[in-house]
């Protein structure tokens, strides 16, 4: 008998409408996340906004003789993206205490009036600081929201699917990038307000979010724990679509009994048993940001104007990479939970090394401070582009959040996360802050930094990352990482 089986008889379950329901609608808050993420490339990209709030920017950008690598590099061009990243890492740590408090529902209902909030004053500002006010309202909806969706979705999924639903946070980032790049490229022929819909539009799925943060139930984990424990029983067995469910209510009364001993979560994360989870998950969030991925998904169209592009082809160059982004992450969704977590991160590792590796090549061979690709190096740039995100979106992207949201035990899992959560949000903020610059002053090798890392992160799961799949999220450390050859020393 494999150990899904034994899993399958353990904890069973079957679909409801509900649940897969409940999936759908609290991954809405990934759409957010995505969206945010594609549209500010594209806005800045748009000759209209740069005139409004950057006009030196576009000066550069009209000179006959610009430096193809540095007609982007502003500091405050690039705080208008960044800004949304650092708000959400100080609000991580907001929202962690929410989850545990009041749970996870009410924190992404929080995530949503946020969101719409930070839309409606993004949209409709009229000076660069009423602008990145409208981004740091987004960033802390993206605090909130990735902070309790990615939980909730763990919390919620049987542990033999467990890994699909979960990337589904992972699979709505993409759609929401995907949908971003379409509206930047339908709104970038609306002058001169076309970037106000770009943001505005942002809206649309706050208020899916909003209503689904109605909708959606409880975890049964977040009422156990909270005292609630008829209701966490009559909700396990709503989702689960089953009435056995004793094994599973048990293992989390348990696991809610350990976590209401600990009077100081955050002191229990710093013990040297609560290390490995930790350290995994910090290393995993850092590790996405510097694939380059989000220097990459925040710039395309920027990118790909400097290698040649001009501004529509540039956006359409965005669009393409948005469609493979999300077809890719479908791989991860139908993998993940049959050949694992490692293998996916490991091939993703060569992939995007190769990828890194030959685009740096190309402009650097090819591109001169002034000039151009042919349409044919252009278009080989793209395809590499193209390889690149493909392999990142069925591995590092949605795996970054699984791995973290899955692995803490219950009395750190919520402050746990929020360090994973934070530790992303701060290299996001690092390199949406900084990229411009070291294009401007790295120029192709910038690439080659990139794939640096992404050799580190290879020989990093190679040695350091445990193989988490079909385990139970309650027994994660007798299974997991008291077995581990490294993590072992680790464990009481």
């Amino acid at each position: 008998m494999t150990d899904s089986e034994k899993h399958d008889q353990d904890f069973p379950s079957k679909f409801t409408v509900y649940v897969v329901i409940c999936w759908i609608l609290a991954a809405f808050g990934g759409f957010m996340f995505g969206y945010d993420i594609g549209i500010s490339g594209g806005v800045t990209a748009m000759d209209d906004f740069l005139i409004k709030f950057f006009p030196t920017v576009h000066e550069r950008k009209l000179h006959a003789k610009e430096n193809n690598y540095c007609k982007y590099n502003d500091q405050y061009l690039q705080l208008f993206t960044s800004s949304l990243y650092l708000a959400a890492l100080v609000s991580s740590f907001g929202a962690s205490k929410a989850c545990t408090k009041f749970g996870r529902k009410p924190t992404i209902l929080v995530a949503s009036v946020f969101f719409l909030f930070g839309a409606a004053v993004s949209s409709s500002a009229q000076n660069i600081w009423m602008l990145i006010i409208g981004r740091i309202l987004l960033g802390f909806g993206v605090g909130f929201g990735n902070e309790a969706v990615p939980l909730f979705l763990s919390e919620i999924a049987p542990v033999e699917r467990r890994g699909a639903v979960n990337i589904l946070f992972q699979f709505f980032v993409t759609v929401g990038i995907f949908f971003a790049n379409l509206v930047n490229y339908g709104t970038s022929k609306m002058h001169p307000y076309g970037w106000r819909v770009s943001l505005g539009l942002a809206g649309v799925p706050a208020v899916f979010l909003f209503i689904g943060s109605i909708v959606i139930t409880e975890t049964p984990t977040s009422l156990i724990e909270r005292g609630n424990k008829t209701a966490g029983q009559s909700t396990l067995r709503k989702i689960r679509g089953v009435d056995n469910v004793n094994s599973e209510f048990e293992q989390i009364k348990a696991a809610s009994e350990i976590a209401r001993q600990v009077r100081h979560p955050y002191k229990k994360l710093m013990k040297r048993s609560s290390m490995p989870p930790l350290i995994i998950g910090i290393l995993l969030q850092v590790f996405q940001q510097l694939t380059g991925i989000n220097a990459i998904m925040f710039y395309a169209p920027v990118l790909f104007q400097t290698v040649g592009f001009k501004n529509d082809a540039s956006l359409l160059s965005a669009v393409i990479t948005g469609i493979v982004n999300v077809l890719s992450t479908l791989v991860s969704i139908f993998y993940v939970d049959k050949i694992g977590r490692r293998v996916l991160l490991l091939q993703a590792c060569v992939q995007m090394l190769i990828s890194q590796t030959a685009i740096g090549g190309i402009l650097l061979a090819f591109l001169t401070t002034t000039g151009s690709l042919t349409k044919l190096q252009a278009a080989f740039v793209v395809v590499l582009v193209c390889m690149f995100v493909m392999s990142f979106a069925w591995s590092w992207g949605p795996l970054g959040w699984l791995i973290p949201s899955e692995t803490f035990p219950q009395e750190t899992r919520t402050v746990g996360f929020a360090f994973a959560v934070s530790s992303n949000m701060l290299f996001t903020f690092l390199i949406a802050q900084a990229f411009l610059s070291m294009l401007c002053h790295m120029r192709a090798f910038i690439f080659f930094f990139f794939a640096g890392w992404i050799l580190k992160m290879g020989l990093f799961v190679y040695f350091l990352l445990p193989e988490t799949k079909n385990v139970p999220i309650d027994l994660m450390v007798e299974r997991v990482w008291k077995q581990h050859p490294v993590w072992k020393r680790f464990m009481d």
